[in-house]
């Protein structure tokens, strides 16, 4: 199916504008539309032509044909039935989308009655923006590609095993006009513009040799999370018939080293549609070149077919080294070593992209200690990147925290993964978002809930999570008191977090020991949204070390899932004096040597104690110090107070706190 624009000009013994009457004038566009109609019906519906617009004698035209049929043939034919002649006419292919627009004008100038009609008629109506929900995209080839340019584009990517020999068969005299596709084509190429430019080239190989008819070939995308193709594709492949289409699948998973089965889907239509049309549109599949087990699925569901597999060749030693050089004269710079020694002593295979930026960095270098060496002490923006430092006024308060080295080194590799991928993404480091959930296990007082909310709005800061928000809950918030109930609070909970933090504290109350439990649907439930939501949302449970074991020991999918576990520590004695002046220093005081030596000697016994609080139990006592303080200040001469003895703590204001007596256990029963 090819699409035409026609340009003409009215010829001046048949223009009618001044001389006819406005009735006149209607009956001739009439008598157009009533023509166009007539030369679908006389072609059974495979090929027509309708005036677009008339304006001061210069016409547009356009036109759909099918089978190949002469365009020039059913311009004149169309015409011999028209009331108005033509001359100079011009003849060019367009897109479906320029003809689409030229109908709809045509339309609007009364030419034809209806637009989506004779889109209805053409059996492409599904393409009509109206109806279309396929994000595809259609283009020209141009006609500057030469045989000589096509093979030199063939050596320039090293295509030399798989593309050339095909060239050959294409460029190979064949005097037969049977139609049909005896191959088609899988190019396995992972960067995207060098794909373009192969098939580009080949399908300006297969038009200039009469293997497609059409100038215009259409592109889709797809991957393993797209929705399976609709009767909009098959009328995007009608649409296509004499020409090309790409399919363009962009497998993830391939990456990864794992297929997703969801993908199946998507790839079973879109080989269902390929085989239906395979002696009418030429398919060519792209993939990256790791994806074996997606090139699999594709095979094996296009039954008979043969493809062509194109990929870049894998060169060592001397032909990379060639490679390299002839890359360094196209810039007219001459090679040095350190354009090529390394290849001497590796023995690493390169493709045609590997080298490109291998001459790429080498020619970066060169620019500015060689050429522009003025610029030899500028500084590159990757080793700019590598040495920004985590933004945000939440990273530096957690750096100010007492203690808490693995948290603060759990962070720091987060923030480092990150810049690691942009610093190397062009040496073909992945670019993803790996699942943060974490756990945090450690005794009351340990700041885990402080930590949990300067990470949500670091990770903001530092772009790894949309929001900083946290939201914490605990089993009153996430279990229901219904059958049904608890699944929808779960998935409501995580609808709130999304793009910041979920702390859960206590996590282990969602638990129980009666299996099937409000509590169990609660953690399969979580587990799931996990899951759904690893790229924009981040899971912190939270709770006491033995049991949050015992919790992750009954839940093995969980388990799985959590990227960090973070044990807090006690603070030690030393540290819990430093909280403590911090604390008092956020209250506009400070603590004198007495006071310190007191608190010491406290913290150390009171570590001892199975209901020490660690941070909290630090708040309290400069708390109530604050009101010994203030008791001691209120019993002495006031004109003697001085400003230090208003915002000092001393050590007779450090009270231990009252430890109550153990309460002996009764013994129920009968004693001798």
């Amino acid at each position: 199916m090819v699409f035409y624009r026609i340009d003409a000009i009215q010829v001046e013994e048949a223009k009618a504008e001044r001389q006819t009457s406005r009735d006149e004038a209607f009956d001739i566009v009439q008598e157009i539309s009533e023509q166009s109609e007539a030369l679908l019906n006389a072609t059974d519906g495979d090929n027509y032509m309708f005036v677009s617009s008339i304006r001061r004698g210069k016409a547009t035209l356009g036109a759909v044909v099918k089978n190949n049929y002469d365009i020039n043939k059913l311009f004149t034919q169309y015409e011999k039935m028209l009331p108005i002649e033509f001359e100079n006419s011009k003849v060019e292919e367009i897109t479906f989308s320029s003809f689409s627009g030229l109908l709809s004008r045509a339309a609007n100038n009364g030419y034809i009655e209806d637009d989506e009609k004779i889109l209805d008629m053409l059996e492409v109506l599904d393409m009509h923006p109206r109806y279309n929900t396929i994000n595809f995209g259609e283009t020209m080839l141009n006609d500057g590609l030469t045989k000589s340019k096509i093979y030199n584009i063939c050596e320039d990517l090293l295509l030399d095993e798989t593309m050339a020999p095909e060239l050959d068969r294409i460029y190979t005299p064949n005097t037969k006009t049977a139609q049909g596709h005896p191959v088609h084509y899988m190019i396995q190429i992972d960067n995207c513009g060098t794909r373009k430019t192969v098939y580009r080239a080949l399908l300006s190989a297969l038009y200039s040799n009469g293997r497609i008819q059409n100038k215009r070939y259409c592109y889709v995308d797809y991957d393993e999370r797209s929705r399976a193709p609709g009767n909009d594709f098959e009328a995007l492949y009608k649409s296509c018939t004499g020409g090309a289409m790409i399919i363009r699948y962009n497998d993830e998973t391939s990456k990864k080293g794992e297929f997703a089965n969801r993908g199946i889907e998507v790839i079973r239509t879109l080989c269902e549609i390929a085989m239906k049309y395979r002696n009418r549109v030429l398919t060519i599949i792209c993939l990256p070149r790791s994806a074996e087990q997606t090139k699999q699925t594709f095979l094996s569901r296009c039954g008979d077919t043969s493809f062509v597999e194109i990929y870049e060749d894998v060169i060592y030693g001397e032909r990379a080294a060639t490679y390299l050089k002839n890359r360094a004269k196209e810039y007219n710079v001459r090679p040095d070593k350190n354009l090529t020694d390394f290849l001497k002593t590796d023995n690493k295979g390169y493709s045609a992209q590997n080298l490109n930026s291998i001459f790429d960095k080498w020619y970066d270098q060169k620019l500015r200690h060689t050429i522009y060496p003025q610029y030899k002490e500028a500084i590159t923006a990757k080793a700019a990147l590598q040495k920004e430092e985590p933004k945000g006024s939440a990273y530096d308060k957690l750096q100010q925290l007492i203690g808490l080295e693995n948290a603060k080194k759990v962070m720091d590799g987060a923030l480092n993964y990150f810049k690691a991928q942009k610093v190397f993404a062009d040496r073909g480091v992945i670019n993803e978002r790996p699942a943060m959930h974490m756990i945090f296990t450690g005794n009351p007082g340990t700041a885990k809930t402080t930590v949990a909310r300067l990470f949500a709005q670091i990770m903001k800061e530092n772009g790894l999570l949309p929001k900083g928000d946290m939201l914490e809950l605990g089993r009153a918030d996430l279990v229901g008191q219904y059958v049904g109930w608890t699944a929808q609070c779960v998935k409501d909970a995580f609808k709130k977090a999304k793009g910041g933090v979920l702390f859960i504290d206590e996590a282990y109350s969602l638990v129980d020991d009666r299996k099937g439990s409000f509590g169990d649907e609660a953690i399969n439930t979580i587990v799931q949204e996990m899951e759904n939501h690893r790229a924009d949302t981040v899971v912190i449970f939270a709770g006491y070390p033995n049991e949050m074991e015992s919790f992750l020991n009954k839940n093995p999918g969980l388990s799985s899932r959590i990227a960090f576990h973070i044990p807090f520590d006690d603070y030690s004695s030393d540290e819990l004096c430093k909280i403590s002046a911090l604390i008092a220093g956020e209250k506009g005081l400070k603590l004198d040597d007495g006071a310190m030596n007191k608190l010491g000697v406290l913290f150390e016994n009171a570590r001892k104690r199975n209901d020490f609080g660690n941070g909290r139990y630090a708040r309290n006592i400069i708390e109530k110090a604050k009101m010994t303080q203030a008791n001691r200040l209120m019993q002495m001469d006031l004109e003697k107070i001085t400003d230090d003895d208003l915002f000092t703590l001393c050590a007779a204001d450090i009270e231990e706190p009252q430890i109550k007596n153990e309460v002996a256990k009764i013994k129920i029963g009968f004693s001798a």
